[in-house]
């Protein structure tokens, strides 16, 4: 490395990461992105293994700080508790944090009982099926503001959502399509719809005031695409199946 480069990998340490640890927000409301280990120090998943390379390349260690829900990853953007997460791409979102761009897109796709009337995204907005969300997260943000989700219901976790799904208090529940299968794969009569209500473009993110974090952090997505990490992270995680888009 020149002393250029040097300097310049310096610049963004002391921009993304000041404290000189690497503190990673993940969202462990998404199954495809992160999964828990054994304690909170070894976590697997896409954006585990994204956070460890992108800390190996600035040559600083990786914390990683565990949230329930998207909502609390976004919530907490004023309280300096992170450095870089892992979130879809929103217009509200992107107000205070600096998307790179998607890594992975993830469909967004409804669970219904197989009795159901509603077959189709366009028959649960038609027939204004009771759809239960997770507040906060990518889909309730998206059927909130395109008004396409029925009666959206919106619960603090989706366990919650759930628990009322089974108890017949709403009629259906929206979510991503791996954890809406999950759900669905131990109720036999349930069933998730072929056709996705949304994609949801999964990105890496900074605050919107560290602008030379975030141009780095752009890049540095760019090239894990480009060179294959991602997908074959994918893979060897289970998720050969989650659609990688173009560098």
């Amino acid at each position: 490395m020149t002393p250029d480069q040097e300097s310049d990998l310096e610049e963004v340490r002391r921009d993304l990461a000041p404290s000189g640890t690497l503190r990673c927000a993940l969202n462990h409301g998404n199954v495809v992105l992160v999964r828990r280990g054994e304690t909170d120090d070894n976590p697997s998943g896409i954006t585990v293994e994204l956070a460890r390379e992108l800390g190996r390349r600035l040559e600083i260690p990786v914390h990683f700080r565990h949230y329930d829900k998207a909502a609390a990853v976004s919530e907490s953007v004023g309280l300096d508790e992170w450095d870089i997460c892992f979130l879809a791409i929103d217009p509200k979102r992107a107000e205070t944090i600096a998307f790179s761009d998607p890594y992975v897109l993830i469909e967004g796709a409804f669970l219904v009982r197989k009795d159901s009337p509603a077959k189709t995204p366009g028959d649960v907005d038609r027939l204004q099926v009771k759809i239960g969300a997770v507040r906060g997260s990518a889909y309730e943000l998206h059927l909130s503001r395109t008004g396409k989700g029925g009666q959206l219901i919106r619960f603090l976790s989706l366990g919650e959502a759930i628990a009322a799904f089974e108890g017949g208090e709403i009629d259906g529940l929206a979510g991503v399509r791996q954890a809406m299968q999950k759900v669905a794969d131990s109720h036999s009569d349930f069933q998730v719809m072929s056709e996705a209500f949304m994609t949801i473009p999964q990105a890496m993110g900074v605050r919107v005031k560290r602008q030379i974090a975030a141009q780095y952090v752009h890049s540095f997505v760019k090239e894990m695409k480009a060179s294959g990490f991602v997908k074959d992270t994918l893979v060897r995680n289970g998720h050969a199946d989650v659609v990688v888009p173009p560098a």
